[in-house]
């Protein structure tokens, strides 16, 4: 088994800042968490652009050392493709508290739980995932979390054609249907980043298996 320990010049300096971007990308769903719970409220962005500014700066570290570090193996472009994945998490995750900013009226008395539990769930998987990167080149590791994720995508797709389903059975109002669907739109949004993490991971592992 190759480890990415033996690939990187220094391993704990791209380990670490993947694994913090893994968890800003987390943490920004967890302030989405928050959001839902009291949407009756007014909308506070500041831990959404803190959480997408935190990450930004964490994806430059990663950019700069990629082309200032000696790297055997792994292909820089890997991890350049990695770490721009995980930062369009928590940046489309602050799309969705804008544009709850911007229509508040819309949104009171709307349920967004099941969609933000199974984003928060696909964040696990991808803070796992990037776990995995440091563990050394695990194809069944790997496997078992991108499974998951996509168990995840596949609940999404479920409930999303629900959300659907009530939203255009006439019974809203149309500019409420709009705005509706361009938030469980962006929900849906953050679980695809979610996949586009594994997908470029798996790709990771693969090469260098």
């Amino acid at each position: 088994m190759f480890s990415l320990q033996k690939l990187l010049g220094k391993e704990d300096l791209f380990f670490g800042l993947l694994e913090a971007s893994a968890l800003e990308a987390h943490n920004s769903v967890q302030s989405l968490v928050k959001l839902s719970q009291s949407l009756d409220q007014p909308v506070e962005l500041e831990a959404f652009a803190n959480a997408r500014r935190k990450d930004k700066e964490i994806t430059g570290q990663i950019r700069n050392a990629v082309y200032t570090t000696f790297v055997t193996a792994l292909e820089r472009e890997d991890i350049d493709a990695l770490a721009l994945a995980l930062y369009r998490i928590p940046k489309t995750v602050e799309k969705f508290g804008e544009r709850i900013q911007l229509a508040p009226q819309h949104v009171r008395g709307v349920n967004f739980s099941q969609q933000i539990k199974l984003v928060e769930h696909a964040t696990e998987c991808v803070v796992n995932l990037v776990k995995c990167l440091r563990a050394g080149i695990n194809l069944e590791e790997v496997k078992k979390w991108n499974d998951r994720l996509q168990q995840v995508e596949g609940d999404a797709d479920k409930a999303i054609m629900e959300l659907y389903r009530d939203l255009f059975s006439g019974r809203h109002d149309a500019l409420k249907v709009i705005v509706l669907k361009d938030l469980y739109d962006l929900l849906e949004k953050v679980i695809d980043r979610c996949r586009d993490v594994g997908t470029v991971i798996s790709q990771i592992v693969l090469k260098n298996s």
